[in-house]
């Protein structure tokens, strides 16, 4: 899906980098709990992203690990390379400070985005240590959430540039 006609009107190009990370336990999609995650499997989920992605001409790095340190390392390299992300942090969403100030470090931009509206499962899932420090949250969607979280964090991208970057009109 494109964005609108008239929607970026005007805005300077720029190459626009976003890292998909995926937490714990995602490498399960498509087997685990799939009354609340549904079957699609982490593999369609990246097909779609990177669809979806040349649909925006974005250039993507899609990674999942069950370790927080890599997920830190990750998020810093996003930083470091001018990239935003969008991060389904699984269960240390609840849990990880280190995410949080690795988010809060980095200076990427960030949409925390989860497969199941976690606000209408167990009491301690309501509560997100990286929303805070992200530019939004996306959760409910099944897939579409890492499709809608990629057009909004490609959104903030493009309009940061055009604000740090005025046109020479």
């Amino acid at each position: 899906m494109a964005p609108p006609d008239g929607a970026f009107r005007n805005a300077p190009f720029v190459m626009i980098n976003v890292h998909i990370l995926n937490g714990p336990n995602l490498n399960l999609l498509g087997r685990r709990e799939p009354q609340i995650y549904g079957s699609t499997t982490l593999a369609d989920v990246e097909k779609l992203v990177r669809e979806k992605a040349e649909a925006l001409g974005v250039a993507i790095t899609f990674r999942q690990s069950n370790h927080e340190g890599h997920l830190v390392d990750w998020i810093q390299e996003a930083g470091a390379q001018g990239a935003g992300i969008v991060i389904n942090a699984g269960a240390y969403t609840h849990t990880s400070i280190a995410l949080r100030d690795a988010i809060s470090g980095s200076g990427a931009p960030t949409v925390e985005i989860h497969l199941s509206n976690v606000h209408a499962r167990e009491g301690f899932r309501h509560r997100s240590l990286i929303a805070p420090v992200s530019v939004g949250v996306i959760c409910g969607f099944g897939p579409m959430s890492y499709l809608l979280g990629l057009e909004a964090v490609h959104r903030v991208m493009v309009e940061r540039a055009r604000v740090a970057k005025p046109s020479q009109h």
